[in-house]
């Protein structure tokens, strides 16, 4: 991944704004520290700030067509780019090995229509000069962010960055560009290209439950995503979706050392996976005697990756709060809280020259995993909640994902987010994935399709321990005493005279505890314009389903360790 910035319709000269341009597209350089990119066309600009990981000799952007009449700003990686190219005439003259360069070729044949085709996760800006035309586009579910921008003193110019923090000084409108979606400056519409078959939440699926084909999905999106030429790893807290991800992982990294080629279904899959490393690395982080730790080690032990077990303290993580704000350009109390930890674990994985991680995101959401789907009134409800919840994942743990680890120049991919994977999970029987009365553990059908006790010649993926243990948020797992430090931190930070008067401060969206108001505060410390708060959006608990307010797994009445048993 990377960072992108550009500028469509600029009044006068663009030339003068280019240092402008790269003052702005510097704001973005932690997310590519290893090359930038500048290129001014009539009216318009395209950045690149690059982060090297597939085509790293020469696929330095932005990229060009022989003529320069198509430039192209990418973040993100095209896992089908192979087979992409085949789509290509033959005459076509690819002058880079970036999986990214196809997107130019594919754009000639096929113009906007080439965004159905990308199987991936970017956000890119696309700029045909022969017809003044420019194009962004964001993949399905938001892995990627973008950001969308306009000025009303400069009426016609938009602006996009793939973080707030490029935009809010020139802007003072911005969004972010929804997911699934692309925007041709030729209708000057935003229109949604991303249409699988299970986007209406109003349709319950009816589809048993195919445990094989689970299984097998999810292990084809992790080969695919195995795709780097620079050193990979796995971000492993001991919960059963990072934990499922490293040992599939675990499994294909020793079959490239084996020689067995990632390419085994006739999809044409990258198979430029390093095996410089002979193990698979694992990253960990927590309080000192954290639940993850723990679950962490047994679970790399198991799986024999070579495991960096990293600890913070609670100041550790106080400290970091601001910086975190910062990059996350949030305020959302779960993100935060989250997300701490796993800003100052990608600090560490950078450090030891790794740029890539592949991590657990998702799999609650399409699963029904967290603890308060536990209190779901019926299978219709879960599904309607499960759909939103994976809609809405750009706002909360795909933007965690991303911004947390770009902050320090590490790309995470999510396998549980593939199309394919999606089209499988999303289509079962929601009967299936309720927890009956908690009688039935939180994503049962996939424990299930990685459970091989009933074949006794099969070589399990996870000791039982892990495969069979109880969702832990990952702001849970880390250390209880993380989000209770957090609160008592706000306690002391805001007064009750402070938090008294939060509506007047904040017509719109008011905090409603001191933690949300400390965050809110240092929002607006970082990003003051007005035109910053449009694109953060919270998670709200499902009061209607009798959920507490507090979004922390140990508020659901169902973990082991909740705050009130009793209730």
């Amino acid at each position: 991944m990377c960072g992108i910035f550009g500028v469509y319709n600029l009044p006068g000269d663009a030339n003068a704004f280019r240092q402008r341009a790269l003052y702005l597209s510097k704001k973005l350089r932690h997310r590519g520290p290893d090359w930038s990119g500048c290129t001014v066309a009539g009216n318009h600009i395209l950045c690149h700030e690059r982060l090297a990981i597939v085509g790293v000799e020469s696929g330095a952007q932005p990229l060009t067509n022989d003529d320069e009449s198509l430039i192209l700003s990418v973040n993100g990686e095209i896992y089908n780019h192979k087979a992409l190219r085949k789509m290509c005439p033959a005459d076509t003259h690819f002058k880079t090995q970036s999986d990214c360069e196809v997107i130019l070729h594919l754009y000639k044949q096929m113009g906007p229509e080439v965004v159905k085709h990308l199987d991936g996760m970017f956000s890119w800006i696309l700029l045909d000069t022969k017809k003044n035309r420019i194009l962004a586009a964001r993949d399905p579910i938001g892995i990627t962010t973008l950001y969308q921008g306009w000025s009303s003193k400069q009426p016609g110019t938009i602006y996009f960055a793939s973080e707030l923090k490029a935009l809010n000084e020139e802007c003072d409108r911005i969004v972010a560009f929804p997911p699934g979606h692309i925007f041709d400056s030729e209708t000057g519409e935003t229109t949604r290209y991303f249409e699988p078959t299970w986007w209406a939440d109003e349709k319950i699926p009816e589809a048993p439950v195919d445990y094989q084909l689970i299984r097998e999905s999810l292990e084809k999106a992790v080969r695919k995503r195995l795709m780097s030429e620079v050193p990979y790893g796995v971000l492993l807290s001991g919960g059963l979706d990072s934990s499922l991800i490293a040992s599939i992982a675990a499994r294909e990294t020793q079959k490239i050392i084996d020689g067995v080629p990632l390419n085994r279904d006739g999809d044409d899959v990258d198979e430029s996976a390093v095996s410089s490393w002979p193990r698979l690395h694992s990253f960990s982080i927590g309080l000192v005697g954290s639940p993850d730790l723990a679950a962490a080690r047994i679970a790399a032990e198991y799986l024999k990756t070579v495991h960096h077990e990293y600890t913070f303290t609670v100041q550790d993580g106080l400290d970091a709060v601001a910086d975190v704000v910062y990059h996350l350009e949030t305020y959302d109390v779960t993100t935060i809280r989250a997300s701490t930890p796993m800003y100052l674990l990608s600090r560490k994985i950078r450090a030891m020259g790794v740029k890539m991680v592949l991590s657990g995101e998702g799999a609650d959401e399409i699963f029904g995993g967290y603890l308060y789907f536990h209190a779901a009134p019926s299978a219709a409800e879960l599904h309607t909640e499960t759909v939103s919840r994976v809609k809405n994942l750009h706002y909360a743990d795909c933007l965690r994902a991303n911004k947390s680890t770009m902050a320090w120049g590490v790309e995470a991919r999510v396998p549980f987010l593939d199309k394919a994977f999606l089209e499988v999970a999303m289509n079962v029987d929601p009967k299936e994935k309720m927890s009956i009365k908690s009688k039935k553990m939180e994503k049962h059908i996939l424990r299930k399709a990685f459970d091989t006790s009933d074949d006794p010649t099969a070589q399990p993926y996870l000791p039982d321990s892990i495969l069979w243990r109880q969702k832990e948020q990952f702001s849970d797992g880390v250390g209880y005493g993380w989000i209770d430090s957090l609160k008592d931190t706000a306690t002391e930070k805001v007064s009750d005279e402070q938090f008294a008067k939060a509506a007047e401060r904040w017509p719109l969206d008011t905090p409603q505890t001191k933690e949300a108001y400390w965050y809110r505060e240092i929002f607006e410390q970082w990003y003051p314009q007005d035109a910053c708060t449009e694109s953060v959006v919270r998670w709200i608990p499902r009061g209607d389903w009798g959920c507490p307010a507090d979004p922390s797994g140990r508020a659901q009445k169902v973990h082991d360790s909740a705050y009130d048993k009793s209730a």
